[in-house]
């Protein structure tokens, strides 16, 4: 495999960068075409086992959530922008408030970070979204946020919404089998903290949520895993400002082999890029099902895609592809910003 950084980039052109949790890298790709241009951040470099949320930094530098899978609890590493170099942990594994399970990742125009921890400890009964104040150099742990009044709290992914308030994804107790159904949305105060109420209610076919995005039209898309052998895995599209659920778009068909995804994000010209994380072999890890390892474009309001990266079994070189940015993504927002001054400020090696 080439190294993505020792190509010649246009200065002007923006990537896209997909963390895969089967081999432990961060890959790059075109953002026109797909095509694979190597990896960004090589695998297990510096202890990266299981990057999970991805976003640059307000100099252009990547941050990675890290799982640390089966190691203990996990920690946020920083990736120079240009070249991949490792550049040291913005929150240590060791440190006062370090994430055990991080998925989701935003860093808010203040510089405050938001880190989505699934679970504090192995079997533990509840998750804590994490608040850090980051200078660029580190993230100081400043406190988490309060839990709902009710329900159990194992949230997954973050995004702050076009009012200001942070959304996260929740779902239900991972550790029993009634917690493989249902999940919720809750709302926060990003400069404040502040709990905010709970924007999407459980009884909304949210299963196990994770991604969840704005899109251009101001919907909230959320992932939504299927409810049995009779039901989809799909991406759940509710009204940005109410919560309401207005529509779905199935990822797979029932009776026919699954393809699900746990992150999605807004590219260039309003397309929703969906990468296909599973089913995946439950002991090696390695891509089970013929959709698997693809990156789907989806046109959202006709709900057709173009394959984008083809699957592991055709040939393609995502494993078990997780969350995704752009260069042009904000932090924040996860939306694609064509204006890299409103973006992350990203620019890759030239």
């Amino acid at each position: 495999m080439h190294n993505q950084k020792d190509h010649n980039r246009c200065f002007e052109c923006d990537y896209l960068y997909i963390g895969d949790g089967f081999d432990n890298t961060v890959k790059t790709f075109d953002v026109e075409t797909g095509r694979f241009l190597g990896s960004f951040v090589a695998s297990g470099n510096n202890g990266l086992n299981g990057p999970r949320g991805l976003i640059f930094d307000h100099e252009g530098n990547l941050l990675v959530t890290n799982q640390k899978v089966d190691e203990g609890s996990g920690n946020v590493l920083k990736y120079n922008g240009q070249t991949g170099e490792f550049l040291g942990e913005i929150v240590k594994s060791d440190a006062t408030g370090a994430p055990f399970a991080p998925r989701g990742i935003v860093l808010s125009k203040h510089n405050i970070l938001f880190v989505a921890d699934l679970v504090i400890e192995e079997n533990g009964q509840h998750g804590e979204v994490r608040m850090y104040k980051y200078n660029g150099n580190t993230a100081t742990f400043m406190r988490n946020l309060a839990h709902p009044p009710s329900g159990e709290f194992f949230p997954r992914s973050v995004v702050i919404g076009p009012d200001g308030y942070l959304y996260v994804s929740v779902r239900n107790n991972p550790n029993t089998a009634e917690g493989q159904l249902g999940g919720y949305v809750v709302r926060y105060n990003s400069k404040t903290g502040a709990f905010g109420g709970v924007f999407i209610h459980p009884f909304n076919d949210l299963n196990r949520p994770e991604g969840l995005v704005f899109g251009p039209d101001g919907n909230l898309y959320i992932t939504s895993f299927r409810r049995d052998a009779s039901d989809t895995d799909k991406i759940l599209i509710f009204d940005g400002r109410k919560g309401k659920l207005l529509d779905k778009i199935d990822l797979d068909v029932v009776g026919q082999p699954r393809a699900f995804a746990q992150a999605i994000l807004f590219g260039p010209d309003g397309k929703l890029f969906v990468p296909i994380n599973g089913p995946s072999d439950p002991d090696t890890g390695a891509p089970a099902g013929p959709y698997t390892g693809s990156v789907r474009r989806y046109n959202v309001y006709h709900k057709t895609y173009d394959l984008f990266v083809p699957p592991a079994m055709s040939g393609g070189p995502l494993g078990m592809p997780w969350y995704l940015t752009f260069g042009n993504t904000n932090p924040a927002t996860l939306a694609y910003q064509s204006d890299r001054e409103e973006s992350s400020n990203h620019h890759p090696p030239h």
